[in-house]
């Protein structure tokens, strides 16, 4: 009979790629991590490790093994769930990780109404962008990533990993009163702040500009985007927001809406078999109940930027 125990540990190493990875992860030594491995190998007779370098890889046997471990701990999944709809109080530790806007508006709203109506819930939440989070839910590191997709910008499906849709996000062009411009073309020639290169909204940002004719001039590149709404408030660039942002910062200058109407979309991310689990149940509720009362007191614009944009 396998040991799930150092199953687990095998699995854990064809996602974090090091022993020294696991042994931090799960507060082993790497020598402890080691051992139960080639206790592991005994066990099965195959070969499970080679050396790769300096580091070890995982052989076509321990592959093996690795893809009916994701299937024995996405049943254990749904077992936690069921045990935890038997039982009428919903309680429990929920780790959450949340990219900055959702973490700023969504989050503080559910946490309130989770605390009224679970109070035997306790939420642990980290502000981390969903592209390293998500990864990291098959590590057992977090149980619900909230996550974005930008239009023509899917996250890399993960496997082990549902994504469960809250809603849009609109996105908007934010223009400082300062600025001679009615659209995106008119922005030709100004300063942009975006997101740093490389990640989904500074790819989708750079493609509506260059669609509307030109090449932005990014001027400063930073992952908070309220620090962009502070920019374009002080008149020192155009940056393009979701409306999400306005929650938690006054709207600045004038905000027009993109032809097409374009919006991110808002998701939460979690193992596979987990999603029924009361808690995060809860927890998606709340955050979809959040999400729509924002989207109704939110004062925003329903000016079009110019077609020809």
């Amino acid at each position: 009979m396998l040991d799930l125990h150092r199953l687990r540990l095998l699995r854990e190493l064809s996602h974090r790629g090091t022993l020294a990875a696991v042994a931090e992860a799960l507060s082993y030594s790497p020598s402890a991590i080691s051992q139960q491995l080639a206790q592991l190998e005994h066990e099965t007779g195959v070969p499970l490790l080679e050396k790769a370098g300096r580091r070890v890889r995982l052989t076509e046997q321990a592959e093996i093994l690795v893809r009916h471990t994701e299937t024995v701990l996405g049943q254990l999944e749904r077992a936690e769930a069921d045990l935890a709809a038997s039982l009428r109080e919903v309680t429990g530790l929920l780790r959450v990780a949340a990219f900055q806007t959702a973490a700023l508006t969504l989050v503080p709203n559910a946490v309130t109404a989770l605390a009224r109506s679970h109070p035997g819930l306790r939420l642990r939440i980290r502000q981390i962008d969903p592209e390293q989070a998500i990864p990291t839910l098959t590590a057992r590191d977090y149980d619900v990533v909230l996550g974005e997709e930008y239009p023509g910008q899917p996250q890399p499906r993960v496997p082990g990993v549902s994504l469960h849709r809250l809603g849009r996000d609109p996105l908007r062009l934010a223009v400082p009163d300062s600025f001679d411009a009615a659209d995106l073309a008119d922005l030709a020639s100004a300063p942009w702040a975006m997101e740093p290169s490389g990640t989904s909204p500074r790819r989708w940002a750079q493609t509506v500009c260059r669609t509307a004719g030109f090449e932005p001039d990014i001027r400063f590149e930073s992952t908070d985007m309220v620090f962009h709404a502070s920019l374009v408030a002080t008149g020192h660039a155009a940056s393009l927001l979701p409306d999400l942002v306005w929650a938690a910062t006054p709207i600045p200058g004038r905000l027009l809406t993109l032809p097409g109407s374009p919006a991110r979309t808002l998701f939460m991310a979690v193992r596979e078999g987990a999603h029924d689990h009361p808690a995060i149940t809860a927890f998606h509720t709340a955050l979809r109940t959040s999400l729509t009362t924002l989207k109704t007191t939110l004062p925003l614009p329903t000016t079009e930027a110019d077609p020809a944009s």
